[in-house]
């Protein structure tokens, strides 16, 4: 038999959530590991997307509610920011993450770094800038990146998208976002609240459409009352055309064309997985819509797995980071685990907060016989009358028996409270166990105990 020799035994190609978590189990477990990064190390999230945005988001937040502090006796007339200055602390804060571009958080764990695009040979060969390297075993997770929808003039005109806009030295007078997913509404809340007047240009009915139907409409509401936003739902965009400093949007209405004037242009609406590293020469099947795999995250051809947006998904950061603890499992070991997407939170980090678990009430009554559902809006308890924020409500859904199998929370700490109806979907906790636990007294999550109380009730 044939004895075959490797360079490595694991190639990760992409240092992002989907490729970084794996390359660091597989070394600790003693495997010889390179990762391959084409752009900067620590991906996406760390560099562009989780990391700067909640940075940024968390001080446009924070700077928001000072300037609303009159209500509480507060002085804040004089009060002001200094946009290069919070981008320097955005800057810090992807710094103090420890991993973007950081080449010796990875050569300290014994992982041998290449920067480069990484393409295919063969099956257990690629080369990353004219050098040859082999492996016993691949990860793929070489994420995904915005791509330009088909609108007319828009490839003449230079846009934004919700990687690029964060660079930007100071915040534009008005914006136009083509698209109200969860990356335009978190954009749109950043931009507005440093003065931007922003237009929402969504196709659908609601904004954030792969959200419960309450979900959208609720923040369509709220965000379009602010003086600083329009929400254009039901909104096809036709053109987009240079007028002199400006941008115009050119959209169709309930029937009628419109178009709003603009300084800048982002897009939030199409992404592609990056697939374009010599699959064919790998023999691994694959699309423009991604990469397909088993359970156990292998491609067609066993010895290479793929993890993380490159999946075609386009999930949450800490949906990667499972898959890629799974990969690692699976590749170190016998492919034994799979991901757990059961009680996977989706979440938007805007004001308010928005997250979401397991079925929405329309799902569940497409699977289950039988549904109890209930809403309770967040001003109804304590805490909402001593921290003067009364947006919001928690959405539980349960079955027959009264188990909860989804949930949505919109409001303040939305993406912490979440955190109980996971594990209740998870574990199958039933509706009666959450009305009774104990939930401490003026905190948002008593609006849990009470929907939990009503679901108990509920006969529909």
């Amino acid at each position: 038999m044939t004895t075959h020799t490797f360079d490595y035994d694991l190639i990760v190609i992409g240092s992002g959530a989907g490729g970084s978590v794996a390359a660091t189990i597989a070394a600790r477990e003693g495997l010889r590991v390179a990762i391959v990064e084409e752009s900067i190390l620590g991906g996406d999230s760390s560099n562009w997307g989780d990391v700067p945005t909640k940075a940024l988001l968390h001080t446009a937040h924070l700077y928001d509610e000072t300037k609303r502090g009159d209500r509480f006796g507060l002085r804040t007339t004089s009060l002001g920011y200094n946009y290069p200055s919070i981008r320097a602390w955005k800057e810090k804060v992807v710094k103090q993450t420890g991993v973007g571009d950081n080449k010796k958080f990875y050569e300290d764990q014994g992982i041998t770094v290449f920067m480069g695009k990484a393409h295919f040979l063969t099956p257990h060969e690629i080369t990353v800038n004219r050098r040859h390297l082999s492996g016993h075993r691949f990860l793929i997770a070489t994420g995904s990146e915005w791509i330009a929808p088909n609108i007319q003039g828009l490839s003449d005109v230079t846009y934004f998208t919700p990687r690029t806009i964060l660079e930007t030295i100071r915040p534009p007078k008005s914006l136009a976002i083509l698209g109200g997913s969860r990356y335009g509404v978190e954009i749109a809340d950043l931009m507005a609240i440093f003065g931007t007047k922003v237009y929402i240009i969504e196709e659908k009915s609601r904004l954030l459409p792969e959200f419960e139907k309450e979900v959208g409409d609720y923040m369509s509401a709220v965000l379009g009352a602010r003086k600083e936003i329009t929400v254009l739902t039901g909104s096809r965009t036709l053109s987009v055309s240079k007028e002199g400093a400006s941008h115009r949007v050119l959209f169709t209405r309930g029937g009628a064309q419109k178009h709003v004037k603009v300084d800048a242009i982002m897009i939030a609406t199409d992404y592609r997985p990056n697939v374009d590293i010599g699959l064919n020469n790998a023999l691994v099947k694959y699309s423009e819509d991604g990469i397909p795999t088993d359970k156990y995250l292998r491609t067609n051809v066993k010895h290479i797995y793929a993890a993380g947006d490159v999946l075609g998904k386009r999930q949450d950061t800490h949906a990667a980071l499972i898959e890629s603890r799974v990969a690692a499992h699976n590749i170190i070991g016998a492919a034994t685990m799979v991901p757990d997407y059961v009680a996977m939170p989706k979440v938007v980090f805007s004001s308010p907060e928005v997250a979401q678990v397991g079925l929405t009430e329309q799902e569940a009554r497409r699977t289950h016989s039988h549904v109890r559902r209930a809403v309770t809006p967040l001003h109804i308890v304590a805490r909402s009358n001593v921290s003067g924020q009364k947006d919001g409500f928690i959405k539980l859904v349960a079955d027959k028996q009264g188990v909860i199998i989804g949930g949505v929370v919109v409001g303040p700490h939305a993406t912490e409270i979440i955190h109980e109806i996971s594990l209740a979907v998870r574990y199958r906790l039933t509706a009666q166990q959450l009305a009774t636990t104990p939930h401490v007294f003026l905190s948002w999550a008593e609006a849990m105990r009470v929907t939990a109380q009503k679901i108990i009730g509920a006969n529909s």
